[in-house]
């Protein structure tokens, strides 16, 4: 154990709570993605098959149910208790384009062919993109409230802690796992762009973090038939 895992852990703790805590106090799941909230409770019940056979530490044991049982709550409260606030039209992203890559690298890329360790593999790579529901939702209404943009935060601040986790175990320990390294890269990729807007606009007080929309390409005309500037008037600034 060191710093980093322990800020890592408690990033992603505090990441999960603070999207519980929303749901539970606005009694509304709008805006989350339940398909990323399934696929990480699936993350922890493949990673954490071992909760009953193999013992390491009581912190271990107790973070690892802690995170089972609040991913199912996640999802209870989505799916369940406040099914009416889902807001499953916008939450369309194609979750079998992950679920088969992430299979076959399992079966492909293992550190053992036992269950376990193919499960424990699956559950690393699915990990990688299980966000990208989420991110997709986001970027298909053009918009995320900041309660949801904490949670987004604290979870890719969770990612960039442990890569820094495993470069102190490999300087102090001689130790890796380029199966997590590299998981842990690609995640903490995908929250670039979301890091940057969480900066510039969410910090700055704003509401709701809003995606800029892309620019279409046909201009509309001017009265006299030419195309209308590119350029916005210094009037037409807020």
């Amino acid at each position: 154990m060191n710093v980093f895992r322990l800020a890592g852990d408690v990033s992603h703790l505090v990441a999960i709570i603070i999207l519980l805590l929303k749901i539970w106090r606005s009694k509304s799941c709008a805006g989350i993605s339940g398909k990323s909230q399934v696929l990480f409770a699936l993350v922890f019940t493949t990673r954490y098959l071992d909760l009953f056979t193999v013992f390491i530490s009581v912190y271990n044991t107790v973070m690892k149910v802690v995170f089972l049982a609040l991913s199912y709550a996640t999802v209870y409260l989505i799916y369940m208790r406040f099914r009416n606030s889902y807001n499953s039209e916008n939450d369309t992203f194609r979750v079998e384009f992950l679920l088969v890559p992430v299979i076959g690298l399992s079966f492909l890329e293992n550190y053992a062919f036992t269950p376990l360790e193919i499960l424990w593999t699956f559950s690393i790579f699915l990990e990688a993109v299980a966000i990208m529901p989420q991110l997709f939702m986001i970027t298909k209404t053009g918009e995320a409230e900041s309660i949801t943009t904490h949670y987004l935060f604290f979870l890719g601040l969770y990612r960039a802690l442990y890569i820094a986790n495993w470069v102190w175990r490999y300087h102090t320990e001689s130790f890796y796992d380029l199966i997590a390294i590299v998981s842990g890269v690609v995640q903490t990729i995908f929250f670039c762009d979301f890091f940057y807007l969480y900066f510039t606009r969410v910090l700055r007080g704003r509401g709701k973090m809003t995606l800029p929309m892309p620019v279409d390409k046909k201009r509309p005309k001017a009265k006299d038939g030419t195309e209308n500037c590119c350029i916005v008037c210094p009037t037409d600034v807020d």
